[in-house]
């Protein structure tokens, strides 16, 4: 485990680089960078790796994802919460999570690291003194109590269950009204679990053969569905691996590769990406088109663009990427197949981007069922008669989903025969995917006639 040289060991004042590095990702996060992009940059300056690395992640996005929760049982031992400094508010919130939601570390340990990370803020020596004292006492306070404070919140009304899984009011009561109480309490409770481990075998830089004999030893399995989709069961450092650094795989949940399986792309056909980036469904059309035939990328911004041209290229997938608005954007029409996978409000994907449930408001839901309306009108017009136009999410709201759907007008191709159990309840013939009860992310998947 590679450590910078001002890591802590015993006998200095610095907290663990663990924690520091989750700090300085959380102060990124409040500065509006991404989480996952953070953590990266911050890991990498740092010399992470291994369980060092994993425990940084496990602190920096527990405490972006329970930030609602922990500021719950923080803010009962304040006199005046909106006086908190943020960086003070940052650090609290990484002892809380350590104190309330991780097992393992002795409650003292937490709380003297907290207070050392208190005392790395700039200050005078009066002021990181004061806030030293603060944050001891409100996590020594937090130990004694957090946890059973949390316990002790319900998920009987949309409200409830927000509080107890951390995210806005709207989104429980959006999942509630979808769903139903039983599955949005599901969904959200799995919004705070890690992600499935997923790669996706690409068939362009190797055999299937090569591929498993760089996975972890007893630790993966095949998808019984998707015939390129494997599962790893515990850490796996992919981008450390000739996996990721040969192109032989991409990391990809399985639910993403739904609606790569319901286009059905075949080798020589003239397919269209309409919403491109960052590229995994994209470079899976082209692995199971056999890298034979014409393949179109669309991408509005240009440095999404340039990125997606990059990891085409690592997976050895030649993809035309055009950069601009798939709504206006000249193409000529007559493509085989058409993927529209816009953007959405990404409620089937929270555990794994966890800062995302602080980026959307209520009224995004309106604005992207437009957007997306637009786009799936726009495809409808570039596959040619009897092609086939595959829309789909990694949200789970009606607005964006079916309801898009419906209001094109054309028919729905049924694609639930292999897996009936993932058959959408109230759009026949649609897929939906839910986290919690499926293992993977949450997807809506629709075939409709061109």
């Amino acid at each position: 485990m590679a450590r910078r040289p001002d890591a802590h060991i015993a006998g200095t004042d610095a907290a663990t680089v663990e924690r520091r590095v989750a700090l300085r990702v959380l102060e990124r996060v409040r500065g509006g960078a991404y989480a996952d992009r953070a953590f990266a940059g911050e890991a990498r300056r740092a010399d992470l790796e291994g369980p060092a690395r994993r425990q940084a992640n496990r602190l920096a996005y527990g405490a972006v994802q329970r930030r609602r929760s922990l500021d719950y049982v923080i803010d009962a031992h304040l006199t005046n919460p909106r006086r908190v400094e943020p960086g003070v508010r940052d650090v609290l919130r990484l002892g809380a999570y350590e104190l309330c939601y991780s097992d393992g570390v002795a409650s003292a340990v937490v709380v003297d690291q907290a207070v050392r990370l208190t005392r790395s803020l700039p200050g005078e020596k009066r002021r990181r003194d004061a806030r030293a004292g603060l944050v001891n006492a409100v996590l020594r306070k937090v130990a004694a109590d957090g946890r059973r404070r949390l316990d002790r919140i319900g998920d009987s009304t949309p409200e409830e269950a927000a509080l107890r899984h951390s995210v806005p009011d709207w989104i429980s009561r959006a999942l509630f009204a979808s769903l139903g109480p039983d599955d949005a309490r599901m969904v959200l409770a799995a919004a705070n679990e890690p992600p499935e481990r997923a790669i996706r075998w690409n068939p362009l830089r190797g055999s299937r053969e090569e591929f498993e004999a760089l996975l972890p030893e007893g630790r993966w399995r095949r998808d019984p569905r998707i015939d390129e989709a494997y599962v790893i069961d515990g850490p796996f450092a992919l981008e450390d691996s000739p996996i990721w650094q040969e192109g032989r795989g991409m990391a990809q949940s399985r639910a993403s590769l739904l609606p790569v399986v319901a286009l059905d792309p075949r080798p020589g056909e003239r397919i269209l990406d309409l919403c491109a980036a960052p590229g995994a469904k994209t470079t899976a059309i082209a692995a199971r088109m056999g890298d034979q035939g014409t393949l179109v990328a669309v991408e509005p911004h240009a440095a999404r663009a340039r990125a997606l041209q990059k990891v085409a290229g690592r997976l050895g997938a030649t993809v035309d990427v055009i950069e601009g608005d798939g709504r206006e954007v000249p193409l000529e029409a007559g493509f085989d197949a058409v993927l529209v996978d816009p953007p959405c409000t990404g409620l089937g994907v929270l555990s794994g981007r966890p800062d995302a449930r602080w980026r959307r408001e209520e009224g995004d839901v309106a604005v992207l069922a437009r957007l997306q309306t637009e786009l799936l009108g726009r495809a409808l017009t570039l596959v040619r008669p009897g092609g086939r136009v595959v829309y789909s999410t990694c949200t789970l709201l009606p607005a964006e989903n079916e309801d898009v759907v419906r209001g094109a007008g054309v028919p729905v191709v049924h694609i639930t025969e292999q897996d009936p159990s993932l058959a959408h309840p109230h759009l026949s013939g649609a897929l939906r995917t839910l986290p919690g009860r499926d293992g993977t992310d949450g997807f809506f998947v629709a075939r409709l006639v061109g």
